[in-house]
């Protein structure tokens, strides 16, 4: 494909952009999220044919075929730098089959143990690569700050993706109190000369919500620009440049249980993915966009089921709606930024109706669908929601009868698939490695409730030494390097501060300043 240009799902982008453009931008001028012109489409033959490939160069090849404007050599250089040793695993996001047709894929097996990794290994190669480029054309003549939003994952892997790179400083936002011990010291821990981290008092909508705010203030931004030389930009998933990675592995996947006997060239393959920001499932769309034999899109929620309430009735609702903690914090998530592109899609490209929709949103805090629209998102999607009680027995339930331990999130997608699933093999996205989540997995071990208190020696025990604990009574001895030594390096980052755009953006002048001096 020639270079494919991007367009925003708002319709305030005049002049479509590059990829490298794309990327840096993060979010479009007006709010909306960029989207590709042209979805390229790949043959059965084509698909297939990855599987004799390593995964970077799978990689390569999709955003060969998306058209990225960069040399094809840097693309391959870039790939075998973000899927190489530092996976723990050579197959990158290897597929464990815990029936003929229940397949896990496991996307945990990066630097921070969780599927972020696959796209923010890769992202910010891809952000410096297209930085330079714009450099060397006279088109860019400032550094990056990387302003990130998280609810526990995407927070360490974006700090550990960015960390170091020249022209580039990142600052990542989490809701204090709202993420697990071991994501908490995963970024207060984190090593780099460019980074930093704060916690936020509310929780992860609170986060999103101060940061669009402060990537909208067009006086912050000039400010910025005058006194540090700096622009903000995006590693969440509004960024196009994290959701491309994501689109990979679907297509490889499938590629992998042809070449694995688990599927024959052309069989349908339903997909279900534990999602609160909508981004990891609407790879999956895209890769059934593009010739992937993707069926059904099984979108599983925890009791924050905002989604699974939209997929089920085509009226997005947070007007009312209460925030809930649960084992899986990382979906505990109300607005989720990805819906607007899915959205896009299916209204064939209608900026006007995304707008109003959004606007809506942000106005009313709620929106509902047209009846065509709505016909269209139950072609493609279904829905359900996994309560905190089920979430934690399923974990229990599928390590006996399976001996295969479970993270909240993928339990909660376990069960998800089993109660919607049709006649099709599922593939199953695993999101995290159980050891982040340790305290949880624990109590469904033991046959606790969500919440209730673990007994005072085990509270005593830090995340790394529950885990150990928890590795000991499972038989599963895997608990990754990264999170095993954890209690061994000093925390340093333990500011918290208020969600308001005006708190946000002294913090992040505070740091600024202290990084230029």
């Amino acid at each position: 494909m020639e270079d494919n240009r991007y367009i925003d799902t708002r319709g305030c982008v005049t002049e479509p952009v590059e990829f490298t453009e794309a990327v840096i931008n993060g979010l479009a001028d007006g709010g909306g999220l960029y989207v590709p012109m042209n979805i390229p489409q790949l043959t059965i033959d084509d698909i297939c044919a990855l599987a004799k490939l390593p995964y970077a160069q799978r990689a390569a090849s999709i955003y060969r075929a998306f058209g990225v404007n960069l040399p094809a050599q840097t693309i391959d250089e870039l790939m075998g730098q973000a899927y190489g040793s530092n996976f723990d695993d050579e197959r990158i996001c290897p597929i464990t089959s815990l029936d003929a047709n229940t397949h896990v894929l496991e996307l945990w097996h990066g630097p921070t143990s969780a599927f972020k990794d696959m796209a923010l290994q890769c992202l910010p190669r891809f952000f410096s690569a297209s930085a330079s480029q714009l450099r060397e054309q006279g088109r860019l003549d400032h550094d990056f700050l990387i302003l990130v939003a998280t609810s526990g994952d995407t927070g360490k892997a974006a700090l550990e993706g960015f960390r170091d790179l020249d022209h580039v400083s990142i600052s990542v936002m989490y809701p204090d109190g709202g993420v697990s011990d071991i994501q908490y010291r995963q970024m207060a821990t984190q090593r780099g000369g460019n980074v930093n981290v704060w916690g936020v008092r509310g929780n992860f909508d609170d986060c999103q919500t101060g940061a669009k705010n402060v990537f909208g203030d067009e006086k912050f931004a000039a400010k910025l620009l005058a006194e540090h030389g700096m622009s903000l930009s995006s590693a969440n998933s509004i960024n196009w440049g994290r959701l491309l990675p994501q689109v990979v592995y679907y297509v490889s996947a499938y590629a992998q249980l042809v070449a694995d006997g688990k599927l024959s060239a052309g069989d349908p393959l339903d997909v279900c993915v534990p999602t609160g920001n909508f981004g990891n499932i609407l790879a999956a769309y895209y890769a059934k966009r593009m010739g992937t034999p993707i069926d059904m899109l099984l979108c599983a929620s925890n009791e924050n089921r905002v989604l699974t309430d939209f997929i089920n009735t085509g009226t997005y609702d947070v007007s009312d709606r209460p925030f809930v903690l649960t084992p899986s914090p990382s979906m505990d998530i109300l607005v989720s930024s990805n819906l607007e592109r899915q959205l896009f899609e299916l209204t064939d490209r209608n900026a006007q109706a995304i707008a109003e929709w959004m606007s809506d949103l942000k106005t009313k805090r709620r929106f509902r669908v047209d009846e065509e629209t709505f016909k269209r998102v139950r072609e493609h999607f279904a829905a359900d929601s996994v309560d905190n009680s089920e979430c934690l027995r399923t974990i229990k339930e599928v390590l006996d009868k399976h001996d295969y331990l479970l993270d909240p999130h993928t339990a909660v997608a376990y069960r998800a698939a089993q109660n919607l699933r049709g006649e099709n093999p599922v593939l199953i996205a695993s999101t995290a490695h159980w050891a982040k989540f340790g305290n949880n997995v624990y109590r469904a071990l033991h046959d606790m409730e969500p919440g209730e208190p673990l007994p005072a020696d085990v509270e005593a025990l830090s995340g790394c030494q529950l885990n150990e604990l928890v590795a000991q009574e499972s038989g599963h001895h895997d608990v990754p390097r990264g999170l095993a030594e954890l209690d061994e390096l000093p925390i340093r980052f333990t500011e918290v501060i208020d969600g308001t755009t005006a708190d946000i953006e002294h913090a992040t002048e505070q740091f600024l300043a202290a990084l230029q001096q």
